[in-house]
């Protein structure tokens, strides 16, 4: 049997691909009105702010029960941690919740959301071997003892978490509608 030699850079790279590419699937196929629908009456979305913009429904402490978030929200959501996961690998304070500027539904979220992946494109591309095995203190404490190949990882799996949250609401809200 032939092995192919990969690195660890290469696979998290092939990983995120095949995540991303997952996630085209529903970012291709979203409606606006897709963005703002509130599947259960417990639901965690955005709200507008009365001067343009949108604010999150957001605790710093997760509620019991657990809100349904909305595709909005989990859009908002991957741009919170995928921003501060990009600041931290660049040297830079992680953002918080209220530094996020949700763009709206539709379009501009979709736009943002590429931009945001041709970003992290551009550090990963960046990174090598080494680089992998340096210290990250996000989202962990410092003292955890986590490298950059866990926080990419992290990445990964936040990503692969939250494009399956959001395929199956597009789903389940297209399937409601269907029947309708």
């Amino acid at each position: 049997m032939h092995r192919v030699s990969t690195s660890r850079i290469e696979l998290v790279r092939w990983q995120f691909d095949l995540t991303w590419s997952l996630f085209e699937f529903h970012l291709e196929r979203l409606s606006e009105a897709d963005f703002l629908w509130e599947p259960a009456a417990l639901c965690w979305t955005l709200r507008p702010d009365g001067a343009g913009g949108w604010v999150p429904d957001w605790a710093e402490t997760e509620p019991d029960p657990i809100p349904v978030p909305t595709i909005g929200w989990l859009s908002w959501h991957i741009g919170w941690w995928w921003s501060a996961a990009l600041d931290h690998v660049r040297g830079n304070p992680p953002r918080t919740p209220g530094d996020i500027a949700w763009p709206g539904p539709g379009l501009p979220t979709v736009t943002w959301l590429r931009r945001s992946r041709a970003e992290w494109i551009e550090l990963l591309d960046a990174l090598d071997d080494d680089a992998l095995a340096g210290a990250a203190a996000y989202p962990w404490p410092a003292e955890a003892g986590m490298t950059i190949a866990h926080l990419v990882s992290w990445v990964d799996a936040e990503l692969m978490k939250n494009v399956a949250e959001i395929g199956q609401l597009r789903l389940l809200r297209a399937a409601r509608t269907q029947g309708a």
